[in-house]
């Protein structure tokens, strides 16, 4: 599925897909905690953010409500994904483009978006590539000196609990629901045990330290998907001092505005 089949099962069910995520109470508010926990400054102003993996664009509206002052730059490899998105209404800071998370390159983010970018937003995303770890060191090196990273995802492996609530979960609802609406329940199956395969919190922390990431935590959401959903932060080290005191202020570290994350103290 992660190979390519994944994409094409996103491409079919981009029509509903909307209608799916409606039936998860609290599905749009806990986006926005999680890029709310990214704890960028001045409501985004002056800031370059990238949303990877945004779908139908939910991710990309979280970011949107929590940050309206910063240049939105929204990426999937789901063409029916994109088309769905781009059918809403967005405002002129906010722009679409159909790529690969994996391809999406510092070259490429200098050519098509003037540089590097100051957050990197990720909504259930790293469990459906090939390569987790690969990705992650792709994304340290898009973001600047110092930018932040932010992954809202499902990691149920170090809780025996957190798997049957997500088991009764997609068993009881989304499969069934995905198979009605959809008109096969291909992806959803796939959903239901990516999930449960995928890494535990420890686990995805170790990954993304092992990537270069520095203040790295994770945070849970409230309600039904305590101990299912999570907020995974952390951030590209930020451009040291020399001995004299001083340093350079490359890529825009100090320029934008940027503060120190709260990455490990954030539990909103």
């Amino acid at each position: 599925m992660k190979t390519g089949a994944v994409t094409d099962e996103f491409d079919h069910a981009a029509d509903v897909y909307d209608r799916l995520v409606a039936a998860n109470p609290g599905y749009h508010r806990d986006l926005r905690r999680s890029a709310r926990r990214l704890g960028l400054p001045g409501q985004g102003e002056g800031l370059l953010l990238m949303d990877l993996g945004c779908g139908t664009g939910a991710s990309t509206a979280a970011l949107l409500h929590e940050y309206p002052k910063a240049r939105i730059v929204a990426v999937d490899a789901s063409e029916g994904m994109l088309r769905a998105a781009a059918a809403k209404e967005w405002p002129e800071n906010v722009t679409f483009h159909l790529a690969r998370a994996e391809d999406v390159t510092p070259e490429w983010a200098v050519g098509l978006l003037g540089g590097p970018a100051d957050a990197v937003f990720a909504a259930y995303l790293v469990r459906n590539v090939p390569d987790p770890s690969a990705l992650l060191k792709a994304v340290r090196a898009l973001l600047r000196p110092g930018g932040r990273l932010a992954l809202h995802e499902y990691s149920v492996a170090d809780s025996a609990s957190a798997r049957a609530v997500w088991t009764a979960v997609c068993w009881g609802v989304v499969v069934p629901a995905g198979r009605a609406l959809a008109g096969r329940a291909d992806l959803f199956r796939y959903l239901w045990r990516s999930v449960l395969e995928f890494d535990g919190r420890a686990a995805l922390l170790g990954r993304m330290r092992d990537a270069g990431l520095e203040s790295v935590a994770a945070a849970p959401m409230p309600g039904w998907q305590y101990g299912i959903t999570h907020t995974f932060v952390g951030r590209r080290a930020p451009e040291r001092r020399g001995s004299d005191g001083h340093g350079a202020r490359g890529s825009g570290s100090e320029g934008r505005g940027s503060t120190e994350p709260g990455a490990g103290t954030e539990v909103r």
